[in-house]
């Protein structure tokens, strides 16, 4: 086995994992404030990563300024649908909930399209376009940024979590909705911040996926790629959607290069759910999801 193309392999792996767990990142958050699970979460990505194209490339924005600019309104974005379209819903049936957010996530697609078109555009990424050799390897720079950048916002999350009031009342309300209400947290407003908090992880996950590839509506569909890393990680766990992600990113691109020649083209596609299969097995709530045990 060349080490050089396994140090390359595994790298491209991490980035593209990055991108999943930031996703999937998002789905968690909404999901352990609101016991929502946002299928429009990959649809607000792609929106962000569209405005930021039209601030940057449209607008000649410098590129952190017009990066910011693009989550704020993404974040405004996600706390209006919270607000106007989520929230009658709460107590309603599940399934409600459920095609509601896949409402919006069609709805967005198509807003997409008809805004900025359905050809392929070209981000305009701040990286370095010339590679860097380690090791012998030569590996993207936009690669090893989306690395960093995604174990900054892992470190950030946790120390927002375990230290700040809102992080504090956002676990509080996660563990019981109405022991927190009661305890004097405004709920709603951990609702809406879950939503701005996700749609601002989704831009991010956006942002870095477009450098990677380019710009077009069904960019989202990525997006639902970082479903198997929710479930592998576990549905309510932080550290799980992070890991999970990079453990999906990394075995896909390793089984898609080694394995594609034995087992034919798309055993790169099948890798992740296979991965998860295997661990429902054996932890059928995730590698790092809470165990619930119910007495009859």
């Amino acid at each position: 086995m060349d080490f050089q193309v396994l140090l390359q392999l595994t790298v491209t792996g991490l980035a593209w994992g990055s991108v999943y767990a930031c996703i999937a990142l998002g789905f968690v958050l909404i999901f352990k404030a609101t016991e929502v699970f946002n299928f429009a979460q990959p649809e607000l990505m792609m929106l962000g990563a569209y405005l930021a194209f039209t601030l940057i490339a449209g607008l000649k924005l410098p590129f952190i300024l017009g990066f910011v600019c693009a989550l704020v309104l993404v974040a405004l974005v996600a706390a209006l649908l919270e607000m106007m379209v989520v929230r009658p819903l709460v107590g309603e049936p599940v399934l409600s909930i459920i095609m509601v957010t896949l409402g919006l996530a069609n709805v967005l697609r198509g807003l997409t399209g008809l805004a900025w078109g359905y050809e392929e555009l070209q981000f305009p990424s701040p990286f370095p376009r010339n590679p860097l050799h380690v090791f012998g390897a030569a590996i993207n720079q936009a690669e090893l940024f989306t690395i960093v950048a995604t174990a900054i916002l892992l470190i950030v999350f946790l120390l927002f979590f375990k230290y700040s009031s809102s992080g504090i009342a956002m676990r509080a309300t996660a563990e019981d909705a109405k022991t927190a209400f009661l305890m004097g947290i405004n709920v709603k407003r951990v609702f809406t911040a879950s939503w701005v908090i996700a749609s601002v992880v989704a831009t991010v996950a956006g942002v870095f996926l477009a450098s990677l590839t380019h710009l077009e509506p069904i960019m989202s569909f990525t997006g639902l790629r970082a479903l198997p890393a929710i479930i592998l990680g576990g549905l309510d766990s932080i550290p799980g959607a992070i890991i999970g992600g990079l453990i999906i990113g990394v075995a896909e691109n390793l089984a898609g290069f080694y394995l594609e020649s034995y087992l034919g083209s798309g055993v790169r596609e099948i890798t992740a759910y296979a991965i998860v299969l295997i661990v429902m097995m054996i932890r059928p709530y995730g590698l790092f999801g809470s165990r619930e045990i119910e007495r009859v």
